[in-house]
């Protein structure tokens, strides 16, 4: 285990994961980087999209987040989110029916507040990475 990394998913609710791992990549806000064992602390916003999990050489785990924070010390990596589940439990035909009732309210909004606008376009951007997730 002196080779790997502690790696622990958190919700607002629970402890999603925590488990020793060779590397996890993070879907930065400035785009996907890697953490091995060793990494240079530092924090960034995480995008909604896929956080990999890697052991023995392989993705072991692919978890999709909708967004949040990465905290990265040289013995862990904690990402922090509001939602997370893996990506085998995204069901397609749920995720473009909802994107779809997100995009038709989003269009009718001219009544929309500034704040009901923003968390429809949240809303919408993890309706869509859901879907590029799963490919």
């Amino acid at each position: 285990m002196a080779d790997k990394l502690q790696f622990e998913l958190v919700s607002p609710e629970r402890l999603l994961l925590a488990e020793p791992v060779e590397m996890v990549v993070v879907p930065g806000s400035e785009g996907d980087f890697g953490v091995l064992k060793g990494h240079a602390p530092m924090i960034s916003t995480v995008r909604p999209g896929v956080v990999e999990v890697h052991d023995e050489g392989t993705v072991r785990e692919r978890i999709f987040v909708a967004g949040g924070f990465a905290e990265v010390t040289g013995e862990r990596c904690t990402v922090l989110t509001a939602e997370a589940s893996p990506i085998k439990d995204l069901d397609r035909g749920a995720i473009e029916s909802d994107l779809k009732g997100l995009v038709e309210s989003f269009n009718r909004g001219v009544e929309h507040a500034d704040a009901e606008r923003i968390e429809l376009e949240r809303r919408i951007a993890v309706a869509e990475a859901k879907l590029a997730a799963l490919g």
